[in-house]
């Protein structure tokens, strides 16, 4: 496997432990946002428990040059806050890196190793001689390691003190202490180290016309832009925030500016149950409606998904997965959930899903989300996931076009059905498996009575043999046809390649920056939608092999594609990552190369 050069210039990772509730987060944003600033490409991953403070947390900075998405799997600077785990946290550097600690308690074990250097700055000592608020004591200790930070990595403190500024400009107090945290952690390294170090930043200029943000606030926004109207949720970590940023971008975009009315409604149901029945209730009258949740969100929404399903009512569910099974792990992230929302419900069913591999993405599958649950009048599951979600990404500025028009799909107005005649709910017309529908109220003759039970092309309520299959059999033409209007997968072929791999959501970004490490040239195929197409299965069978890279433990996309797609299983080799953490790259690389290796060998 080929290695990367060392220069860690504009190309290492920051690694924070510390403890969750002391206000860290905003001190690691602060950083690594003051480093975007600076027009070098970053990516933040924070790993937080799910309490509310008190356990371990720790929040990851790459600074990648090559506007990598992925973890890397090496940390280059530890900054260690939490006595509790200063042995992990010191066992984590890279040979070669740094450790950086609050040394006001010095302590010996972390200077056990001869691989590393160790930076020792009594950040609590001297917030204590500077500020007399414990609490402040304690918030400003992570500003003060931002300053330090700055100093020792060559980042332009004027461009922090800029920010700080602008966050707190309505709050003269918090910004006089900001600053003096911010200068006293700047100048102590730069009294009693030699700086910069050997790993820092030097300006660039590679994140104009790019954006931060993260998957939940990038869905929402695109939820707006949809014609969403209608958002019904239970609060459920990682996917409440989406429903926060709507609910937000709604009082600022669907809120009439004279009279205070409201033209959107977001209602917080007793369960998901309740949830995606307000949404079906709303889509079947006619309003774009949506909800977000998580893997036991789902587990409670079946019923309603095979409800929405059999009687053919569009709704759009955003799923930000999160570790499993029973309530799991809130704040780790997995793609744990892809059979589970495949097959949602019990009896024959299958579910449209979009597979977003970033925030970007996130926002343009909203809208198509929307545009498909109308068109083929059934839920469309959009597979995101924690590490999408909830943290920030280095994106291109999300772009619309203004003459966007919602595809309300096979709609008839009132003047459509009275030169029908008789009008059948279920009667396939066109040969697509699509029929057309009414919204409530439009014509006396478009009315129908929806029902989840057996049902004719009519309507009406059957139990005889014949009519019940024509129907399934018509969904299956629909979702045979579901699968030429989904996102189509991305494709990278390599001249000579014999070995492919396949991977979605957020394991895109580690295969691609995996991939030119091997020592031969691999294909590429990035899923982006389910029902699968003939390309997919044309990709497997052109292959002799190919690497699935997924994260759970029984390799739930092997599953699908074996299923689905009637492809050798053999040929399926699975690289699976399922401990909480976002997948890294040098997890893919290091797999790929092993196998191969192995391979070559036999």
């Amino acid at each position: 496997m080929r290695k990367n050069s060392q220069n860690r210039i504009n190309d290492f990772v920051i690694k924070i432990a510390n403890v969750n509730g002391t206000g860290s987060a905003s001190a690691n944003t602060l950083l690594m946002k003051s480093i975007f600033q600076m027009g070098i490409p970053v990516v933040g991953k924070n790993f937080f428990p799910s309490n509310i403070q008190g356990l371990p947390t720790w929040y990851e900075i790459r600074v990648t040059k090559n506007g990598h998405t992925s973890r890397s799997g090496r940390v280059d600077i530890m900054v260690a806050m939490n006595a509790q785990t200063y042995k992990h946290d010191c066992a984590e550097v890279s040979p070669g890196g740094f450790l950086l600690y609050d040394s006001t308690w010095p302590r010996r074990d972390v200077l056990t190793r001869e691989d590393i250097t160790v930076l020792g700055i009594p950040f609590s000592q001297m917030c204590n001689e500077a500020f007399d608020d414990p609490r402040v004591r304690v918030l400003m200790k992570n500003i003060a390691y931002v300053g330090a930070l700055a100093t020792f990595l060559n980042i332009d403190c004027d461009v922090i003190r800029s920010r700080l500024k602008k966050i707190f400009a309505k709050k003269a107090n918090l910004l006089e202490a900001n600053l003096t945290a911010l200068d006293i952690g700047c100048d102590y390294a730069a009294k009693n180290f030699e700086c910069p170090l050997s790993i820092g930043v030097e300006t660039l200029n590679k994140t104009s016309e790019h954006m931060m943000i993260d998957g939940n606030t990038a869905a929402a926004l695109g939820c707006v832009y949809a014609g969403a109207t209608v958002a019904s949720w239970y609060p459920i970590t990682p996917s409440t925030s989406l429903i926060d940023a709507f609910n937000a971008f709604c009082e600022r975009y669907r809120k009439d500016p004279d009279t205070g009315q409201r033209r959107f409604c977001v209602i917080q149901a007793e369960e998901e149950l309740a949830a995606i029945g307000m949404v079906l209730g709303a889509s079947w009258a006619g309003a774009r409606a949506f909800t977000s949740t998580s893997g036991p969100g789902i587990s409670l929404m079946n019923e309603f998904l095979g409800f929405a399903y059999y009687a053919e009512i569009p709704a759009v569910v955003f799923n930000i997965q999160r570790a499993g099974p029973s309530t799991g792990l809130p704040t780790r992230t997995q793609q744990s959930d892809l059979i589970a929302c495949a097959y949602a419900s019990h009896g024959d069913t299958r579910h449209v899903l979009l597979f977003p591999s970033d925030p970007e993405e996130c926002f343009y599958f909203a809208v198509q989300a929307f545009d498909l649950a109308d068109r083929l009048q059934t839920p469309v599951i959009v597979m995101s996931d924690l590490d999408i979600g909830m943290n920030d990404w280095m994106c291109p500025r999300l772009t619309w076009d203004d003459t966007f028009k919602p595809d309300r799909g096979k709609v008839l107005s009132a003047e459509e059905i009275e030169r029908l005649g008789d009008f059948s709910r279920y009667e396939d017309k066109d040969g697509d498996g699509i029929c057309y529908r009414t919204y409530p109220g439009t014509h006396k003759r478009g009315a129908y009575f929806t029902r989840g039970s057996g049902h004719n092309q009519a309507g009406g309520y059957t139990e005889d043999p014949n009519e019940y299959q024509e129907v399934l059999d018509r969904l299956l033409r629909k979702w045979d046809h579901a699968g030429k209007l989904v996102p189509q997968p991305v494709v990278k072929r390599r001249k000579g390649a014999r070995v492919g791999v396949v991977a979605l959501g957020s394991s895109d970004g580690a295969v691609r920056e995996a991939l030119p490490l091997l020592d031969e040239p691999v294909d590429y195929m990035r899923l982006r939608a389910f029902p699968f197409n003939g390309k997919v299965k044309r990709f497997i069978e052109s292959h002799e092999r190919v690497f699935v890279v997924e994260q759970n433990r029984d390799a739930q996309l092997c599953t699908l594609l074996t299923a689905e797609l009637d492809v050798q299983k053999s040929k399926l080799i699975p690289v699976l990552h399922y401990n909480g953490f976002p997948i890294s790259s040098e997890h893919v690389a290091q797999f790929l190369y092993e196998a191969m290796r192995e391979e070559s060998v036999a």
